[in-house]
């Protein structure tokens, strides 16, 4: 177990990064400036770019002059920075499942995950550090674009497959909220998670996967989310201010197809652990789709055509995914 206030043992950083060098670049000078120095920090490139591999190699000189070799992983290496190059594009899910395979492989005992449009903050490792004397899931808080608090439903109402939007945003007496949930953008976790749940699924591409992730968490352990501030997110996104107590983003037509499609995986998770109940579950669907449709005529006006075209092929593609009889989840891997 890590001793509170103690930097973590082996920590690794798993980035995931697709076509946004700009952004890369800010999260390569947040992490140069942590106070406490990651065991490994691993780039999963799925665009597998010239111009990135030669940020990473630039970005693992700089890591090497300032925090010199590390200890040893299981293939003997010292370098803290890893490239992990992918040959297609495997989406956010495939990207994480196959970092976090990566660190696990190289005898990793945490994964700081996250995405490249990101910034950590200086004294991240050590806030996080704090509660992992006590706790295997820590999600940290992180502030928006503009510097301001930026709000996540860390709890999920899994008859209803959905967030829960009026979760308290206080942490109350406590100091921390148990969630049921997780997010790929600043979760952290110890290596008994990941042997008892198995890697992220790849199969949901983009969207849901983290959340997934974060139930089965939820089944073996404690997950909580402190109020300790870890990251800010460097991408600007629309977003539509419903007053000034949450927002609702722009997103891609993309996405929209993925939210819907992925409801299949969801359901065939929870059908695994006893929790699939499919009236309460089709709510929580026409729910979704209609938080989908809202968000077209709030902020993507001009997406509206093709946007319900894709919340329509989601719907029906999750469908099928709902009676795949060759269905599996992702095997443990102890």
């Amino acid at each position: 177990m890590g001793v509170a206030g103690q930097p973590m043992v082996k920590l690794a950083m798993v980035v995931v990064t697709y076509k946004r060098q700009e952004l890369l670049t800010k999260l390569f000078d947040s992490i140069v400036k942590l106070t406490v120095a990651p065991w490994r920090i691993i780039i999963v490139d799925n665009e597998n770019a010239d111009q990135t591999r030669q940020m990473v190699e630039d970005f693992s000189n700089q890591v090497e002059s300032l925090w010199g070799p590390t200890v040893a992983d299981r293939s003997g290496n010292e370098h803290r920075v890893v490239y992990y190059p992918q040959s297609e594009n495997l989406g956010g899910s495939g990207g994480f499942s196959k970092g976090v395979g990566k660190a696990y492989e190289l005898g990793a005992e945490w994964f700081w995950v996250m995405d490249d449009d990101v910034a950590v903050l200086p004294e991240a490792i050590e806030r996080l550090s704090k509660w992992t004397d006590r706790h295997d899931v820590v999600q940290g808080s992180r502030l928006d674009y503009d510097g301001g608090p930026f709000y996540w439903q860390y709890d999920f109402i899994v008859p209803l497959g959905i967030p829960n939007p009026i979760a308290p945003a206080a942490f109350g007496p406590a100091g921390y909220r148990i969630m049921d949930t997780m997010c790929f953008e600043g979760g952290l976790f110890r290596r008994n998670i990941v042997e008892q749940i198995g890697l992220p699924d790849p199969r949901f591409f983009i969207y849901w996967d983290d959340t997934i992730y974060g139930y089965l968490a939820s089944k073996v352990s404690n997950p909580i989310i402190v109020p300790d501030l870890i990251l800010q997110r460097t991408r600007d996104i629309s977003n539509w201010d419903m007053g000034g107590l949450r927002q609702l983003n722009s997103t891609s037509d993309m996405n929209r197809y993925h939210i819907m499609r992925n409801r299949g995986y969801m359901a065939r998770y929870f059908m695994v652990h006893g929790d699939f109940r499919p009236l309460l579950f089709a709510m929580g669907t026409m729910a979704t789709a209609a938080k989908e449709v809202i968000r077209l005529l709030a902020v993507d006006r001009e997406h509206v055509r093709t946007g319900l075209v894709q919340i329509a092929k989601g719907w029906w593609d999750s469908r099928a995914i709902l009676h795949d009889r060759h269905w599996k989840p992702m095997p443990p891997l102890v």
